[in-house]
Parts: structure tokens; C-alpha cells; sequence
């Protein structure tokens, strides 16, 4: 009986704990092989939370046209790459989409550059800011997610055309005092511009100790001559207020009605649109 049992037990045994090994050891195996490599991700996910607000510095770049993700980090190691003034060269830095990354100098986007044209009503205010009542940017807030902003201001009661962007190369563009883009204003004054202070424009003002050009006045066909079409390159309109006040008019009212080439046609009031990609072309030429 003790020896049946030994061999019982032997017999049973020893097979027993082989299977019950093995089967702990492929149930161990199966359990690291299925498990193991969620368990790690879980936990780097919860030792460093991402922000939805950051992006990888090699995506921004690659996001913004430049290069590819592996070009990228060539670039970003050789220190081509600056986000707010300052060289990175660290693999995996994250960045904001409201920091500004330069790549060889030149500050890149990671945005598709968009462009969208407002035919501006009375009553808003050129701003992006959120405390100054109605603006500009509540009319446009449905046109696109990107971050763009209007180039230039028209006054609160001031109407016409405003154009926004994130290209930075238009917005320099119209910026640039000297090779600026022409605006065309229709403005109403208080009374009859006389034609000496007429050709006083047309000649270009000194203000201040400034010269003010502009490229083309005129009075406008079949309406009084307190009615003014006025041509200049500048981005608001506070220069047309500096102009008219030097010559003791008050302004009524002022219409922006062209930016170089874009007109108001099919535009009503209080509408946007998106540019096509020829008056986009039109304009990066300009």
C-alpha cells in the first residue's frame, strides 16, 4: 500500500508538477505577453499627463510645411530651431501653438494658412480682445478654427472690408510702411472739401514733421463734394482722421470698399467669405 502509494505518488506526482509548471509558466508567459505592454503604456500616461495644448516640436514644424518629422529632428539637433528667442535642441520638446518658432530665422505655423475677407458692419470693434464688447472676431468666429486676426483696424462705427489671416508673410505685407497694400475708403465729411485742400492731399501733407502720401484722391462722380474717395497704403483708419482733422474737417463716415484687389462685390454687409486660391495667389504677388 505505501509502495503503491510511492509509485502513485511518484507516478502522479512528478507529471503533475511538470504540467502544473508548465501551465503556470505558459499562463505567466500569455499573462507578460498580452498585458505587458498596455501596463507600460498606462503607466507612462499617468506619470506624465499630455496637455492638449502642447504638440511635439518636430510635429509643429513638419504641421508648418517645412520638412518632414525626420528632417525635423536633424534640424532641431543642430540647433536651427528657436521657440520664443531661445535655441532647442532637445529630442521630444513640446511646444504651445501660441509660441513663436522660428526655423533658420523665419517664424513658421503649424496651421493652414487661411484667409478670410469681412465686409464690416457699424458697431464692432477692431480687436481680439475679450472686454471690448462686440468685436470683429464674433463675426467671423464660425469661418475657421485657426487662430486668425484681422491686419489693420476700421473704427467701431467705421464699415468695409477687413481681412484676416495667420500668414504671417501677408500680414508683413500690408504692414510694411513703404511697400504696404493700397486700401480704397469712401469717406463723408462734414461739409465740402475745398479743392485747395484738395490738391493739398493729392500733393501729400507734412504733419507733425511727417510727410503723408497718399496714392490717389478724388471726388466721387454724381454725389456732393463732402463725399471723398481717398487711396493710401496704410493699415487703419486713424490716419484718415490725422489728415482731414490738420485740414479742420470732421468725418461722417468712412467705407473701406477695396484691399488691393478684393472688392465688396457678393459680399453683404455683415458677411465673410474665404478667399479662392487665385485672389490668394493675387495678394501673396502683391
Amino acid at each position: 500500500m505505501g509502495r503503491q502509494q510511492g509509485r502513485n505518488g511518484k507516478g502522479n506526482n512528478k507529471p503533475t508538477n511538470k504540467r502544473s509548471d508548465k501551465g503556470r509558466d505558459n499562463a505567466k508567459g500569455k499573462k507578460i505577453s498580452r498585458e505587458n505592454t498596455p501596463v507600460k503604456k498606462k503607466v507612462l500616461v499617468s506619470s506624465k499627463p499630455s496637455n492638449l495644448d502642447e504638440i511635439r516640436l518636430n510635429k509643429y514644424i513638419a504641421n508648418s510645411g517645412v520638412c518632414s518629422r525626420r528632417d525635423a529632428d536633424m534640424h532641431i539637433s543642430v540647433g536651427s530651431v528657436t521657440v520664443n528667442g531661445k535655441v532647442v535642441a532637445e529630442m521630444g520638446y513640446k511646444v504651445k501653438l501660441d509660441d513663436e518658432v522660428r526655423f533658420d530665422g523665419a517664424r513658421i505655423n503649424p496651421e493652414k494658412k487661411t484667409y478670410v475677407l469681412l465686409n464690416k458692419p457699424k458697431g464692432f470693434a477692431t480687436t481680439t480682445s475679450d472686454n471690448k464688447g462686440r468685436t470683429v472676431m464674433d463675426l467671423v468666429a464660425n469661418a475657421t478654427n485657426a487662430r486668425i486676426k484681422p491686419i489693420g483696424r476700421l473704427g467701431r462705427n467705421s464699415t468695409g472690408l477687413l481681412l484676416f489671416t495667420n500668414d504671417d508673410i501677408v500680414v508683413k505685407k500690408f504692414t510694411n510702411s513703404k511697400n504696404g497694400v493700397s486700401r480704397l475708403f469712401e469717406i463723408e465729411l462734414d461739409k465740402n472739401l475745398k479743392f485747395e485742400d484738395f490738391k493739398k492731399i493729392q500733393d501729400g501733407l507734412k504733419i507733425d514733421g511727417k510727410l503723408i502720401a497718399v496714392e490717389d484722391v478724388s471726388y466721387i462722380d454724381g454725389e456732393p463734394k463732402t463725399k471723398i474717395g481717398l487711396k493710401i497704403k496704410n493699415t487703419g483708419n486713424t490716419i484718415l482722421h490725422t489728415i482731414f482733422g490738420y485740414l479742420k474737417y470732421d468725418i461722417i463716415r468712412v467705407d473701406c470698399v477695396a484691399i488691393g484687389h478684393l472688392t465688396k462685390k457678393d459680399l453683404p454687409r455683415g458677411h465673410w467669405k474665404h478667399l479662392t486660391q487665385q485672389e490668394v495667389s493675387t495678394l501673396q504677388m502683391l
